[in-house]
């Protein structure tokens, strides 16, 4: 003979099996960990090679400074790139007058107390334009595990006052699904942009005294519960 298999509980509940569908949600406002400067090396010229030069001196300089910061920078990298040619009148007979070029550099650091230091280096130097900074988690920041872990706290409690508001308790988790754990990104730029001169400064420039954005970390999940019949 065989042993008949337990029914499953239907997935909208019923009366032996109610079930109570609930949603958690935490916000956790915490420091930044990293900052993100956007550098961007200009040159111009009536001569292409010329252009390129200047360019190139100029992308180093600015790739030696970031440098010189050590561990401070998290990471450096060299984005877009464009040379284009700059003509002075339009129709049949078109004619070049200058050289545009840039280079598009990211730098991101994890030091803060270097920040304004380096953006007012940067932004000293020749044709060099500066952009940020966007103040940012890691993905892997504990400030998110610590959101879903408050996230899910949050759905439990809820769930289990529904259920004793009606005499009864829960039983089992049906269901728990995430419906979005994330950082909000690059936060607004704090001092909006500078830009560096056409030559050298006579004097140094002064430190920005920067102030880190507070970030914050999101989770919020979705969980399904059956609890024992209520008494009504």
């Amino acid at each position: 003979m065989t042993t008949p298999t337990p029914a499953t509980p239907l997935p909208y509940g019923t009366p032996d099996t109610p079930r109570v569908s609930v949603r958690g949600e935490a916000r956790l406002e915490v420091d930044p960990e990293i900052a993100h400067l956007g550098i961007t090396v200009t040159a111009r010229g009536t001569d292409r090679t010329t252009t390129l030069e200047d360019l190139t001196r100029r992308n180093t300089q600015a790739l030696d400074l970031v440098k010189s910061y050590g561990d401070a920078v998290e990471r450096l990298e060299t984005g877009l790139i464009t040379v284009a040619p700059q003509f002075a009148d339009k129709g049949r007979h078109e004619r070049v007058r200058s050289y545009h070029g840039s280079v598009y550099l990211t730098a991101t650091l994890n030091d803060f107390t270097v920040l304004g230091e380096l953006t007012t280096r940067l932004a000293d130097l020749p044709l060099t334009r500066i952009t940020g900074p966007w103040w940012s988690l890691r993905p892997d920041s504990p400030a998110h595990r610590g959101a879903r872990r408050l996230a899910v706290q949050e759905a439990v409690q809820r769930a289990r006052e529904y259920a004793e508001a009606l005499g009864a308790h829960l039983t089992a988790l049906l269901e728990l699904a995430d419906d979005g754990a994330e950082n909000l990104g690059y936060s607004a730029m704090a001092g909006g942009m500078a830009r560096g001169g056409y030559g050298a400064a006579a004097a140094a420039e002064p430190e920005l005294d920067l102030e880190p954005q507070r970030q914050t970390a999101h989770a919020q999940v979705n969980a399904r519960f059956t609890m024992t019949p209520p008494r009504l």
